[in-house]
Parts: C-alpha cells; structure tokens; sequence
C-alpha cells in the first residue's frame, strides 16, 4: 500500500487561506474590476473557501464563476473512460477584467493551459492570473507559474499530493501520497 502523510494540518490550512486571501487584498483592492473564477473541481472548493473568507474581510461584490474545463484539455480524446463534465458558471464577461483563476494543485501546467483556453469564450480580461494551493514544482510540463500560492511541494514522479477539504472530506489537510516502499 502507497505510503500516505499529512504535509499541511488543519492548523495550518487556515492560515494558509488566510494568507491567500490578504496577498489577493493587497493586490486587487476593493476587487472593483476582478473577478475570481474556480476551476472545476478542486479549484471550485478552493473559491469557494476564499470567497466566504474574503466576505467576512469585508470584499464581496465582484463577479465570481467556476469554469469546466473537460473538454479543453489535450488528452480528453485520450482518457480510457468516458470523461463526466461539470458545469460552468459564469454569467459575465470577463474582458477588460483581472481575473484569477482558481485551481487546488498546479502539475504540470496543462490544467491551467486547458482553463485559459476555455476562458477565451467569456472575454480577452485585461490581466490573468493563477492561485493554488498547492505548487508541485519541478514537474512543470509546461511554462506556467502561479501567482499566489498557499504551498510549495517538491514531489518525486510517483507521488499524488490531494487537497481535502472539511466540506468531502471532514477534514482540512493536503496529503502526500508516494509510491510502496
């Protein structure tokens, strides 16, 4: 059985979306022109966390959207399975806006190459850009960085990080999971 460890408890996880959430305050205001768009599926618990806690901050009013990506991505012809896609909903437009983009895990990239791709049918926004909560380095396929982001991780090839949220999960906490000792 695959090694499994916490790599950030639940003591941690709040300061860590605490954290998020002032660095997005200092950097957008009042979020007159932002909007922040959750990437389905683990993206979207991730907005979720950050929109109630950037209301309780006092920022409420700007346009808020989840996005699916399913179809956009490179290797949806090649899954093994039939894909299940979520909804998106966004009813607004996204041009001349600062949107971030909202995903739980940054990989490889594509993800967030998938995500921009599909944003293109909302808008051109004046600026993107992408927060995570967890930034695997050094597994980058792609040239793509996050611009806020709750937790770097440095993995080996075999290894999954997952984010779980109290929500599904009962608990908030990011795992490590590595291959058989």
């Amino acid at each position: 059985m695959p090694a499994q460890r916490i790599i950030h408890a639940p003591e941690r996880f709040a300061l860590t979306i605490e954290r998020l959430c002032r660095h997005l305050i200092e950097e957008h205001g009042d979020f007159s022109n932002t909007c922040l768009i959750g990437i389905q599926t683990g993206g979207v618990e991730l907005a979720e966390r950050l929109r109630t806690r950037l209301a309780e901050m006092g920022i409420s009013g700007y346009d808020y959207g989840k996005l699916d990506i399913t179809f956009y991505r490179d290797d949806f012809r090649t899954a093994k399975g039939p894909l299940t896609p979520q909804q998106t909903e966004i009813d607004f437009l996204v041009e001349d806006k600062r949107v971030i983009l909202v995903d739980d895990v940054l990989f490889s990239g594509r993800t967030t190459v998938s995500a921009l791709t599909a944003l293109n049918h909302y808008g051109r926004p004046a600026q993107v850009e992408l927060l995570v909560m967890v930034d695997r380095r050094f597994r980058r396929t792609l040239p793509v960085r996050a611009n806020y982001r709750g937790l770097a991780v440095d993995t080996l090839h075999d290894e999954y990080v997952e984010v779980q949220w109290a929500e599904t999960h009962g608990v908030d906490q990011i795992i490590l999971t590595g291959s058989e000792q």
